[in-house]
């Protein structure tokens, strides 16, 4: 039986992220790379997701804009709590 949904998996160096509908099939693989090094590998989905749309964000692309608007798909960065940024450094990373 097919699951619908969002599905994380854990892979030997790295995350693969399985997004399925009855209409769109798609998988992200999320290895560790340069920008991701201050992140425990166990979150290395989530801090190169957050940093990825941030930085696609900041690129003020129409382009960007008009695909994310067709796709209902809208990225606002968010501070991060005190223990959060001491353990980054705080340099919101």
């Amino acid at each position: 039986m097919v699951e619908y949904g969002i599905t994380v998996k854990h892979d030997t160096g790295g995350k693969r992220i399985e997004m399925q509908c009855e209409h769109q099939n798609g998988l992200v693989y999320v290895v560790p790379a340069e920008a991701s090094w201050v992140c425990s590998e166990e979150l290395l989905h989530a801090h190169a997701l957050a940093g990825f749309f941030r930085q696609l964000s900041e690129l003020d692309s129409p382009e960007v804009d008009a695909a994310m608007q067709r796709w209902g798909i809208y990225y606002r960065e968010r501070n991060l709590s005190a223990s959060e940024s001491q353990t980054a450094g705080g340099t919101g990373i």
